[in-house]
């Protein structure tokens, strides 16, 4: 049986992923703040805070205790907050983004070296805001934008694993409705955009991703980042 890791899946993008994942006949392994009722019992699940830095690397132990290897890892989780300029968004907000965002990624794949277990594929799904630095955005922009690098930086030392950073394109989650719909689109152009523009649903979006992930080892250079919308 085909093993996959996932981050992040009490709800939206990563709770649709572990159900894909599932269907499709894979064990799946998660590491989230919340395990929805949907899943309990179907998945092997570990409580984390992934902002907890420093406990990752023993709830990661919890979790994968004498698996010696993965086939994929899905490196899900992510915050944003509220949008704003980034004039007025103070450090210590976009610091947040960034050990979620980035460090606690750099955290789990250092794991996967230093306990020698095999992985295969690794995707980290990025977003869109990592290249257009849209206003308000800030850190979430940022972060992303680092995610990508470190990627890139770990495909250069994975080298049995193909790595790469993935935007899922407009997805209708709890974290859009929240923060960007709500959002003043006068001040933010591209909220008036997201708006207008197609969206998917999780479930859509992870069928989606779920179907190209051949597509990504075998047409794309490992480290590369991607959008699907362009795929």
């Amino acid at each position: 049986m085909k093993k996959v890791f996932i981050t992040g899946i009490g709800s939206g993008l990563g709770k649709a992923l572990a159900e894909v994942f599932l269907k499709n006949g894979y064990q799946v392994f998660a590491l989230s703040r919340h395990l929805p009722e949907e899943l309990k019992g179907k998945i092997n699940f570990v409580q984390a805070d992934l902002l907890a830095l420093e406990e990752i690397h023993l709830n990661m132990d919890r979790l994968l205790s004498g698996e010696a290897s993965i086939d994929i890892a899905v490196l899900n989780a992510g915050l944003l907050t509220p949008l704003k300029d980034i004039s007025q968004t103070p450090i210590y907000e976009m610091n947040r983004m960034m050990d979620l965002n980035v460090w606690a990624n750099k955290v789990i794949l250092d794991y996967f070296i230093k306990k020698n277990v095999r992985l295969d594929q690794v995707i980290a799904i990025s977003s869109g805001a990592s290249v257009n630095g849209n206003r308000g955005w800030h850190g979430y922009s940022i972060s992303k934008a680092a995610l990508n690098m470190l990627i890139k930086l770990y495909s250069r030392e994975m080298e049995n694993t193909h790595l790469i950073a993935l935007a899922p394109g407009l997805i209708l989650t709890p974290m859009l409705e929240e923060f960007v719909l709500s959002a003043d689109e006068e001040k933010f152009p591209s909220v008036k955009r997201i708006k207008q523009a197609p969206k998917m649903t999780p479930e859509e979006a992870a069928e989606k991703i779920f179907g190209l992930i051949p597509r990504f080892k075998n047409e794309f250079e490992s480290g590369s980042y991607l959008d699907v919308r362009k795929i």
